[in-house]
């Protein structure tokens, strides 16, 4: 996840990893993860899902944690302009820190309809830029959060295919982060995947 606070990063971790939201949710201080194994092609993959401090001041430590990483969640707060504005840097600090990375664009919080600043229209048109696959989510309505992490997954473990290096190769572990920008990075049994 990127730089921006509140956007909802830790909400969709939780949402996915245990199918809970919570209204008081605590600001992440650095770097938290959870990990949940999900089924695809036949394969169970576990995924080992990064969720990284918003706040600037955890900016150097939370870019350390890009090393490795092979899918890469964008979080923006629909309701929050500002945290769209800040979409292309977060992708451009991605792209100065990772190799290879798959990404995805999230809009959160799309709930909130009466609140919404940020249109549909721009944020299709910015991932059509970017060329990546773009989700409206709602943490707390769960709203395309299986969909948005299975679509990650699917790409790094796709990619990973075509590399040669297929999730049963027994070559150790990566994972997925979340960025307001989150970063995340799945995980097979034990072996390389995302």
């Amino acid at each position: 996840m990127s730089y921006t606070p509140g956007v909802g990063k830790s909400s969709l971790l939780l949402r996915f990893s245990e199918n809970t939201f919570s209204e008081n949710f605590i600001t992440t201080i650095g770097v938290d993860f959870k990990i949940r194994t999900i089924e695809m092609d036949g394969l169970r993959i576990k995924l080992q899902i990064w969720d990284t401090a918003g706040q600037e001041r955890f900016r150097t430590i939370t870019s350390t944690y890009y090393r490795g990483t092979h899918g890469v969640i964008v979080v923006f707060d629909l309701t929050n302009g500002e945290s769209f504005s800040n979409v292309k840097r977060w992708l451009s600090e991605i792209d100065s820190n990772c190799d290879s990375v798959q990404r995805i664009l999230v809009g959160n919080k799309c709930e909130e309809k009466e609140n919404r600043v940020v249109l549909e229209a721009d944020a299709r048109r910015l991932s059509n830029t970017i060329k990546v696959e773009y989700f409206e989510t709602s943490a707390k309505d769960n709203v395309n959060v299986q969909e948005m992490f299975n679509a990650i997954t699917r790409q790094v473990f796709n990619f990973k295919r075509s590399i040669g290096n297929p999730a049963d190769d027994n070559a150790g572990t990566s994972g997925i982060k979340l960025n307001s920008q989150q970063r995340n990075s799945p995980r097979t049994r034990g072996r390389k995947c995302c």
